[in-house]
């Protein structure tokens, strides 16, 4: 749960504003529609793997973004 300390004398906007912030950070939604669809341990194993890689090509200087 999402808990906003707010000062009375907060605007609301200003309270809005820092829930979507917190909202955002915590990657809720991002959670969500991952659990929408069932993936398998080996495909999300390589897909992990597939992601190291590219960004090691990156790092490396191979891979031009």
């Amino acid at each position: 749960m999402l808990i906003i300390d707010s000062k009375d004398c907060e605007n609301i906007d200003k309270a809005l504003k820092k829930y979507k912030k917190k909202f955002e950070k915590s990657r809720i939604l991002l959670e969500l529609r991952d659990r929408q669809a069932f993936t398998k341990p080996s495909v999300r194993r390589r897909e992990m793997v597939q992601k190291a890689i590219y960004k090691q090509q990156i790092a490396s200087g191979k891979v031009e973004i």
